[in-house]
């Protein structure tokens, strides 16, 4: 028997799911998960009394193409999810639109939206160190170059390069440093690594703690998600290059599908999410930051210290990660 293809499983669905949506709801396909973004949107529903229908898929690619095969005839309104190189493949792909919004300007860094406003950070990333606070002391830590020093040798701990995360984070020191310097760096922590690449951040937080390397490189949300359910762990985070560009940072984001059928509605939306209110419940969830500069971040994140962004721009992290993908293969990064 002849099973059916993505493109006709899809069209069926459509179909079906056309006949729940109606004019006053905004329609939002999302990569991130469901308990952490509901609550938020279940928030601007009860402001506004405008329904947010939430299709979720934490599988990126999955999405993606999802929005591609459904073409014109896609419910989606607004496509939200993680790293901007995944909002920047979407923007190539033609599934975005440019958005025109003084709210989103004012209240979304430069640096943190698409140079063509097809797509906004909402929340932030930071990408940084973090070592065993019985190891290592902050005054021996310094830049992420740094990291291939001699004195790491055989003690860092690195996340695998197949997760986008990684990529991105070479993507950017791609733009910083020029290609040849980027595979300079990333060769000479190779050469330190302390064990193969871990298949996650928690794991290799753990693995700092455990003694089984000194430091590595993780997002901080997976430290904070870590220390409440292990608040005693021997871990510190480091914010590098405080005296040159600052912390390397990706977001969540999210943009208006081109095919978009509540356009208006999804805008304002979009704008609201770029709100206080918005601001506070998207980074406090995860214990991320706000990507409005205006709004506190949570009282927890906010005792890891404050740091400077590196300004730049995230869409970078797209522009540039296929140069880091073959650069971390050429480099030896497993």
């Amino acid at each position: 028997m002849k099973m059916p293809s993505l493109g006709a499983l899809l069209a069926v669905a459509v179909f079906a799911f056309s006949a729940l949506a109606s004019a006053d709801e905004v329609v939002v396909y999302s990569t991130r998960e469901e308990h952490l973004i509901k609550p938020i949107f279940d928030a601007y529903t009860k402001d506004t009394g405008v329904k947010i229908k939430l299709v979720t898929d934490v599988e990126n690619s999955q999405m993606q193409r999802r929005l591609k095969v459904e073409g014109k005839d896609t419910l989606a309104d607004m496509l939200l999810t993680v790293d901007a190189g995944n909002l920047w493949e979407a923007a190539r792909e033609g599934l975005l639109r440019p958005v025109q919004s003084k709210v989103l300007s004012a209240h979304i860094p430069a640096h943190l939206r698409d140079p063509g406003n097809q797509w906004f950070g909402l929340s932030v990333r930071a990408r940084t160190i973090f070592y065993n606070t019985r190891k290592v002391r902050p005054a021996e830590l310094s830049t992420y170059e740094d990291l291939g020093s001699q004195k790491w040798k055989n003690r860092l701990c690195l996340r695998t390069s197949m997760k986008i995360y990684n990529q991105s984070l070479v993507a950017m020191m791609i733009a910083e440093h020029g290609e040849a310097k980027a595979e300079q760096i990333v060769k000479s922590w190779v050469a330190n690594l302390a064990s193969a690449p871990f298949p996650n951040d928690t794991d290799m937080l753990e693995a700092i703690a455990s003694g089984q390397c000194d430091v590595g490189i993780a997002n901080t949300y997976y430290f904070g998600r870590l220390m409440k359910k292990k608040p005693g762990l021997p871990i510190g985070i480091f914010w590098p290059d405080k005296n040159g560009k600052g912390v390397h940072v990706n977001i969540s984001g999210a943009g208006i599908t081109k095919y978009a059928k509540h356009e208006k509605e999804a805008i304002k939306l979009l704008e609201w999410l770029s709100s206080k209110k918005a601001q506070d419940m998207l980074a406090d969830v995860n214990l991320e930051y706000p990507a409005n500069p205006a709004v506190k971040c949570d009282p927890v994140v906010a005792a890891w210290g404050s740091f400077r962004h590196n300004q730049i721009n995230v869409a970078k992290a797209g522009e540039l990660q296929a140069a880091a993908v073959r650069l971390m293969d050429r480099a030896g990064y497993k």
